[in-house]
């Protein structure tokens, strides 16, 4: 097998790759609070070739060395954090973060994050008096404690900027904690998951990866809005203008792995 066929192979692969993440971006696009992929690739085994001493002629100005390379892989998914767009829904459960925060949510594997504030009101089972603020999956929306956020069921929830939380029953108000609000600081170091939700990597240390958002500076705090929802930060536009460009370098590579296939069987077929 030669350099051109290994380079086409590696090559396509890596393009096939990028063109699943694409896909992904647009199939979530009207996906509450869900944040774009975005990939990095590097040149795979690139190494300098260098001629024979005949080419060092006198008086050549340039190397006689090139380049040797055997295509391009990916080497890392990151997500993009930049704010989606704002939808108000007039739903009281319904919460949008304005800003760059993260919702903590339990799950049953442990702890876990997200900007989709899609909640809604969970009755507990074990108390009938008693009620959770939970995601669209069943997850517990902690507070500034690490704990479940519990309120008297039947009770209207009031929800500042801060977090803080109100249930109203009645002339009866109950303070019922502040939703956990954590800025991401090293955001390579969270990892999507099923659920739109983002868990740490594997070694994270989770103060080193997320912080308390009220330890920023007024400024840079983030803040909740009630009764709206944040959408996908996905543009169509941009997402299908790249998916042209993937899929012509795509058809690129697979021409050029047709043609070192073509020239392998020609180079076979010569006859002395």
């Amino acid at each position: 097998m030669n350099n051109s066929m290994i380079s086409a192979m590696v090559s396509m692969s890596g393009i096939q790759q990028r063109l699943d993440l694409l896909a992904d971006n647009i199939a979530n696009i009207n996906t509450t609070g869900y944040k774009r992929k975005e990939a990095s690739f590097e040149d795979t085994l690139t190494r300098v070739k260098e001629q024979t001493s005949k080419m060092n002629l006198e008086g050549r100005a340039t190397p006689s060395g090139f380049n040797l390379g055997f295509g391009s892989r990916m080497t890392s998914i990151s997500n993009n954090f930049i704010q989606g767009s704002i939808k108000e829904t007039g739903n009281p459960t319904d919460l949008a973060i304005e800003g760059n925060a993260l919702f903590a949510v339990l799950t049953e594997s442990g702890k876990a994050y997200t900007r989709a504030g899609d909640f809604h009101i969970q009755p507990d089972p074990a108390d009938e008096e008693s009620a959770y603020l939970v995601t669209g999956s069943g997850h517990f929306v902690l507070n500034t404690d690490g704990d479940p956020i519990s309120f008297p069921a039947g009770a209207k929830l009031q929800i500042d900027g801060q977090g803080n939380v109100l249930a109203v029953t009645g002339e009866e108000v109950t303070e019922a904690g502040r939703i956990q609000l954590r800025t991401p600081i090293r955001p390579d170091a969270l990892q999507q998951v099923d659920g739109n939700l983002f868990v740490l990597a594997d070694g994270a240390i989770e103060d080193e990866v997320v912080a308390d958002t009220s330890l920023f500076p007024q400024e840079q705090q983030a803040q909740i809005r009630q009764g709206a929802l944040e959408g996908s930060n996905v543009s169509l536009t941009e997402e299908m203008a790249e998916m042209i460009q993937v899929q012509r370098a795509y058809q690129l590579a697979a021409r050029a792995l047709t043609s070192s296939e073509t020239m392998a069987g020609l180079a076979n077929n010569l006859r002395g």
